[in-house]
């Protein structure tokens, strides 16, 4: 056992060392003793930091929770809501003829009107084949000007025939003439008749020609305007699929557009609820992205048979597995009006009024 070296006294240590750490109660007692305390301390801490703040979680929760119920809450009976999102339908602008793209006249996200043109195919083939066309139809008209003149020639025939029997019959009653003369005449007169009868048919056959020639113009003509490809109807470019110099087969894709006069929100309700909802039926749409702007639309289908709920709607009972899908549409004119907003995928709720005596709420009167 290590004795004390000479000289040094160990009771100013001692003291020293309880001066710094009040926890010790006995002056003699060893020093160890206080690294109790400052090793319970932070585990308390971080125990009441861990109780507080799932305190503050599980109010938040409630609050929350009381939020939402309260939110339904003030739907009156008779209003049905389920969630969806905004679409509207997608139209393929492609091509009729395989061919070249040669011009594009405007970009994705461009807003387009009906009869607008985007695109232009090469149509050089096509516009050879017109010149073709063009010239069959001179041809036709003066085979119908030849014709027309060969038909005057043998009615000229006809004519004269006619009157040489005439008179061939007069001098054969009188007998200054003879039967033989007479039965002459009168095969002359038949062959010119046949003869007339040939160059108006000829007449008819070169004027179907005619209309032929100009059926393969007018053609011709429409195949060009198609290589033309313009927007069925008003509306903004989603996608661009192909690019110029590039040859696409018929029925090639070259842009798709949203129709924003058709614009719509899929939701799905519960039989019971579905049950009352018609055809026409006044509904709202309130967009994630305008809270506040309740969009007025209207039932425009309903599903004949129910199908499982998707997992992307939010069902207000785990009981309702089978649904049916009812579609509501926003007036095509306000969807015109409000082109620039239109937004296909955008998240949102639909309420739809099944009983038209009550009354919407405040808030989802909608805008005018």
């Amino acid at each position: 056992m290590l004795q004390p070296i000479d000289g040094i006294d160990e009771k100013p240590r001692e003291k020293a060392q309880i001066g710094k750490d009040p926890a010790i109660r006995n002056e003699h007692s060893p020093v160890a003793v206080a690294t109790v305390p400052f090793a319970a301390a932070p585990v308390r801490r971080r125990l009441r930091f861990s109780v507080g703040l799932l305190a503050v979680i599980l109010v938040a929760g409630g609050v929350g929770f009381y939020s939402w119920k309260h939110s339904q809450a003030r739907l009156p009976v008779g209003i049905s809501y389920g969630n969806g999102r905004l679409e509207a339908d997608e139209i393929d602008i492609d091509t009729k003829f395989p061919g070249r793209i040669a011009e594009l006249s405007a970009e994705i996200g461009d807003m387009v009107s009906a009869g607008q043109v985007v695109a232009r195919m090469d149509t050089r083939d096509l516009q050879e084949q017109l010149s073709k066309a063009k010239a069959q139809v001179k041809q036709a008209q003066r085979a119908i000007d030849e014709a027309n003149a060969n038909l005057e020639q043998q009615r000229t025939q006809q004519t004269l025939a006619a009157q040489e029997l005439e008179r061939t019959a007069g001098l054969l009653k009188n007998g200054f003439a003879t039967k033989e003369l007479f039965d002459q005449r009168k095969q002359a007169l038949d062959g010119a008749n046949a003869g007339l009868r040939a160059a108006t048919e000829r007449v008819a056959q070169t004027e179907r020609a005619l209309e032929a020639s100009q059926h393969d113009v007018g053609l011709t003509i429409v195949n060009i305007q198609d290589n033309d490809l313009v927007a069925p109807r008003d509306g903004r470019l989603q996608y661009r699929i192909a690019n110029i110099g590039e040859v696409l087969p018929a029925g090639g894709k070259v842009f798709t557009m949203l129709d924003i006069s058709y614009v719509y929100m899929d939701i799905y309700l519960p039989a019971p609820e579905a049950g009352k909802i018609k055809v026409g039926t006044d509904a709202r749409i309130v967009l994630d992205a305008y809270p506040n702007t309740p969009i007025p639309a209207k039932v425009s289908f309903l599903a004949s048979q129910a199908q499982f709920t998707p997992k992307t709607v939010e069902t207000q009972s785990e009981r309702d597995k089978l649904m049916f899908r009812i579609r509501v549409r926003i007036d095509p004119e306000r969807s015109r009006e409000h082109a620039p907003s239109v937004r296909s995928g955008l998240p949102g709720v639909a309420y739809v009024r099944a009983d038209p005596a009550v009354a919407w709420p405040k808030d989802l009167q909608g805008v005018p």
